[in-house]
């Protein structure tokens, strides 16, 4: 796909709502009331088009202390995430770029098949109900997730420092003014993919290496320093930890396991063009960890 029409695509399904991670660091996650599986629309929006999430606030791990400061000036750690976004600033206009650009939206329906192609199944909220309300649901856990440590340390943006555009041109405004240390896009994509995992085992490599690349994709978008994307996954670990032991989560990962076998039985097809995502992400960025 042209970078053009990737942009014309995004910029349709993104019309009024831009900045909604930035909207969804600022709320509160709100528990579930039953241990059953809710009807979709029985799950409360903190905003429209996104659900609470699993978690009560005071469960969602605390980035601002359990993370570390970010790396200092002069430091090995610094010169490495410097290293790093030379490294992915030479990938711009290439396919991993726009493929960047795709992973850059968390805006549902979209965002929906981010890892379709390595569960090997299409994911929608008619024939997989329950999986897209876990994917909607950890999103605004994990999003939050990093939210103290964000506000904590204010950390600029690569894109700040080199003068390069990003993947998002319309989002840089916005993400002047956030944080930029712990990622809430790679702590999303890690918790997605160790849910998949949970959900689907017997696809855990294939999910786990596009959740990988999934925050890679925020270091070639021009967005993310590398500890950045090191930290958002732990963040991601610590809520995916945390979220076992609620009852309403349990129950929608067993609901979607139960539902991903019987679509792949059924052979409902991933709606993305998995062999060129495939491509664009066998293409390497040098020295991320």
């Amino acid at each position: 796909m042209k970078r053009s029409s990737v942009r014309r695509e995004r910029a349709i399904r993104l019309t009024g709502a831009a900045c909604s991670l930035f909207v969804l660091a600022a709320c509160s996650a709100t528990p579930a009331a039953t241990t059953q599986p809710p009807a979709q629309d029985a799950v409360r929006e903190i905003r429209p088009g996104v659900l609470a999430g699993y978690l009560a606030a005071a469960e969602v791990p605390d980035s601002a202390a359990l993370v570390p400061a970010p790396p200092a000036a002069g430091s090995a750690a610094l010169a490495q995430d410097r290293a790093v976004m030379h490294a992915a600033l030479a990938l711009r206009g290439t396919p991993r770029f726009e493929q960047a650009t795709r992973d850059a939206d968390l805006d549902f329906p979209f965002a929906a098949g981010t890892f379709a192609c390595a569960l090997g199944v299409g994911i929608d909220p008619e024939r997989t109900p329950a999986t897209y309300r876990l994917l909607r649901r950890t999103l605004t856990d994990a999003a939050t997730s990093t939210r103290a440590a964000k506000e904590r340390h204010r950390r600029p943006r690569p894109f700040v420092e080199n003068g390069a555009p990003t993947c998002t041109p319309a989002d840089e405004a916005a993400l002047r003014g956030n944080g930029s240390y712990p990622s809430g896009h790679v702590a999303i994509g890690w918790t997605w993919a160790l849910v998949l995992a949970q959900a689907a085992p017997e696809r855990t490599d294939a999910l786990l290496a596009r959740g990988r690349h999934f925050g890679e994709s925020r270091l070639v978008c021009n967005v993310h320093w590398q500890s950045d994307v090191l930290q958002g996954r732990f963040m991601a670990s610590g809520t995916f930890a945390r979220l076992q032991s609620n009852p309403a989560f349990r129950a929608d990962v067993s609901a979607a396991a139960s539902e991903l076998a019987a679509a792949r039985a059924r052979g409902l097809a991933p709606a993305r063009d998995c062999a060129a995502e495939a491509k664009a992400l066998a293409q390497p960025l040098a020295g991320a960890l």
